[in-house]
């Protein structure tokens, strides 16, 4: 099973609200969303915690995409304007830094006009046990 396999199948959460992993390669992710009705807050823009979900994805794509479980100990996001509904954003994510205990990546989401909506910083932490894949795509 490849790394975007088991991501897919196993974040069952980002699965269930419509986030898909499109790109993975070695400290480097890319995921997309539509953003539909069920996305959307009382103000009637995607909510905030959707582009989050989404860019923790790429975060975990990219932090285990060297075969170790890598799991997240922080991240901070800003957000600079909402997605409309039916408008696809999407998130990439690029390691900043490979450490082999605290990883450090950061995460763009954008818009279909290539409009920054958030920006992400994430620092994981490595553990001793592996995270086994056949390959990332």
């Amino acid at each position: 099973m490849s790394l975007l396999e088991r991501l897919s199948h196993d974040d069952r959460f980002a699965w269930d609200i419509g986030c898909r992993l499109v790109e993975i390669r070695e400290g480097y992710a890319r995921a997309q969303l539509t953003v539909e009705e069920r996305h959307l807050n009382a103000a009637g823009m995607c909510q905030g915690g959707v582009m989050f979900t989404l860019a923790d994805l790429t975060f975990a794509a990219v932090c285990n995409s060297r075969g170790i479980l890598t799991v997240g100990v922080s991240n901070n996001i800003s957000y600079a304007r909402s997605a409309a509904l039916g408008e696809k954003i999407t998130a990439e994510c690029t390691e900043t830094v490979n450490h082999h205990k605290l990883p450090c990546a950061e995460i763009k989401v954008k818009n279909e006009k290539g409009e920054v909506l958030a920006v992400m910083t994430g620092m994981g932490y490595r553990t001793s046990k592996e995270f086994p894949f056949d390959s990332l795509m």
